[in-house]
């Protein structure tokens, strides 16, 4: 393996094998290798981490490991949460966090080209600074890459009103597994084929190395303004936003909480045994106040009461906080979300039967859930448990059981098993529930063409032969 590295630093700069940054880069964040680390089960430290610049770094080193027949993991800035990163001992990770240039901000056409590993949080204030917004608000803004959210098919906060990753994107650069480099889209529409932009979005490495993004952006809007409503029940609260969005009004962002997260996240702000929704309305200030003024009338005829705009406010100054989960684990508590989505006439059922189920795993302290993306045919929801099995032997197989019991109860409804963070190793075994077995071979198809021998983020994405 010595001989691989010597061959990566003919072309690349930086190709590490120091001890400290092969422990940092081993995974990404799913809760499953912390546990692991905590429970002193490690994954084991890489090859090397190489840590490219260019793009012609990232081909010469997508080249030698097809060659030398090495495991490649692409990691952008480790804030997945599937389990799309774990290296092996002779696998090598390609650290896209280096690549992190602004290469190019266009006014004119509201485009904004970044590198891969360009911090979504510095991208996003690089454009605000010009008066416009890529709109995508991923929890992890802060930590994450634009790579990365293009890699995992990502969802962001306000994707009702600007929709998710699939809908921002303009075009992505790619290394393919052969090492050639293509641009995947090139003007605002086009009717080229199939749209091959698909084929990277969601791919979790497995298929390419992303190397450039370019978003297709929007101005900064020129009002912002909230509403918020008691929900007595789970599903009066679906039923009131199914009606908003099929009428036409499209706020950014809708949240609904059920009791338990209400109570948990706004406190004092909400009715005891009562979830809260709220919406996030901006635009040219006549458009938002057209909008606020129907869904007030709406809910007012239906005899929800408003809630304090403080609910929007406060999240909004809390939003992207996320918890570390050692400080939980090392407790004997192991927790995990879980986002799905279905159709209105299923989603209720979903909600409940997943919590029921939830609700019999022994150990269990909480099973909740809340939405958070709107579409005109559905809605996402987005569990929430924890529990604290009496040995901490048992804290691996709850927590599997947990999200067995949320996909099963997703899927006998006929829901979608995943809704953004992607499918990395955790949701894996519960394709074939979105795809059907014939779809599952698609996808091994599709991948035994463009990566015939395996070496692309092995183990991840696509059932095993």
């Amino acid at each position: 393996m010595s001989t691989i590295i010597e061959q990566l630093k003919t072309n690349v700069k930086t190709v590490s094998t120091d001890p400290l940054l092969l422990q940092e880069r081993r995974h990404d964040y799913w809760v499953r290798s912390h546990l692991d680390d905590v429970q002193n089960r490690p994954a084991p430290k890489p090859l090397c981490v190489v840590q490219p610049t260019t793009v012609d770094e990232v081909v010469h080193t997508v080249n030698c490991c097809r060659e030398g027949n090495v495991a490649l993991i692409p990691i952008g800035l480790a804030s997945g949460v599937c389990g799309g990163v774990i290296a092996q001992e002779t696998s090598l990770i390609l650290d896209m966090g280096t690549m992190k240039e602004i290469r190019s901000i266009d006014k004119t056409n509201l485009l904004a080209s970044f590198d891969a590993g360009k911090n979504g949080m510095e991208a996003e204030n690089a454009v605000q600074d010009k008066g416009l917004t890529i709109g995508h608000w991923p929890q992890s803004i802060a930590v994450s890459s634009v790579g990365g959210w293009v890699a995992t098919r990502a969802s962001g906060q306000y994707s009702t009103g600007y929709g998710n990753i699939e809908d921002i994107i303009h075009s992505i650069e790619v290394v393919l597994p052969d090492g050639s480099v293509v641009e995947l889209g090139k003007a605002p529409r086009a009717a080229a084929g199939p749209d091959l932009r698909h084929l990277i979005m969601g791919s979790e490495g497995t298929l390419g190395v992303i190397t450039g993004v370019t978003f297709s952006l929007r101005k900064l809007p020129q009002k912002t303004r909230y509403t918020a409503f008691h929900i007595p029940t789970m599903e009066q609260g679906i039923e009131a936003q199914r009606n908003w969005i099929q009428n036409g009004f499209t706020p950014v962002a809708m949240r609904q909480y059920d009791a338990k997260e209400s109570n948990r996240n706004f406190t004092e702000l909400v009715k005891e045994d009562q979830g809260i929704l709220f919406a996030i309305h901006e635009g040219p200030e006549e458009i938002v106040e057209a909008e606020i003024e129907g869904i007030t009338r709406y809910m007012k005829k239906e005899g929800f009461e408003s809630a304090p705009e403080e609910v929007a406010t406060d999240w909004l100054k809390h939003r992207n906080t996320v918890p570390t989960w050692e400080s939980f684990l090392k407790n004997g508590i192991i927790l995990d979300t879980i986002e799905i989505s279905a159709s209105w006439d299923t989603i209720s059922d979903v909600y409940k039967s997943a919590t029921d189920s939830l609700n019999e795993v022994p150990g269990i302290m909480t099973a909740s859930a809340h939405s958070s993306h709107v579409y005109r045919s559905g809605i996402n929801l987005y569990f929430t448990f924890a529990a604290r099995p009496e040995s901490k032997d048992d804290m691996a197989a709850t927590y599997d059981d947990c999200w067995r019991r949320v996909i099963e109860a997703t899927a006998k409804h006929g829901g979608g098993v995943a809704h953004h963070h992607g499918i990395g190793r955790v949701r894996r075994p519960y394709l074939h529930h979105d795809l059907g077995d014939s779809g599952v071979q698609l996808l091994q198809t599709i991948k035994n063409a463009m990566d015939p021998t395996g070496f692309m983020n092995p183990g991840v994405l696509i059932p095993d032969a």
